[in-house]
């Protein structure tokens, strides 16, 4: 598991962090500190590791990278742990709108998708 505070590319992505699956990345979001955790075989344990290290569990999401697909399909924001009755989300996928464009945008600022 490793926290990303600073843009990689997705070259860097699928080289270094294909590590328990073979096509997709399974990454936590913090959207208060504008960083990633990924490279864990569950959402729970990046979630875990965030919060370790100062996260607040209201402002972390899972979601799901695809550095295989084209880039309109590169983030899938479904994950276990976005199960949340008390922030009004009730189902696995993230459906807020104003969430999921905070991920897509500290995800492009965190991944290079293009090199």
């Amino acid at each position: 598991m490793e926290i990303i505070r600073e843009r990689i590319t997705k070259g860097r992505l699928r080289e270094k962090y294909l590590n328990y699956f073979k096509t997709l990345i399974k990454a936590v979001v913090d959207l208060e500190n504008c960083v990633m955790c990924i490279d864990g075989e569950l959402h729970a344990d990046l979630e875990g590791y965030l919060l370790e290290n100062g996260s607040r569990q209201e402002d972390i999401w899972g979601i799901n990278l695809y550095p295989f697909k084209e880039k309109e399909d590169f983030i899938e924001y479904t994950a276990l742990i976005n199960i949340r009755p008390h922030q009004n989300n009730y189902s696995m996928e993230i459906k807020d709108r104003g969430i999921r464009e905070r991920i897509r945008k500290i995800t492009e600022e965190l991944i290079d998708y293009e090199s």
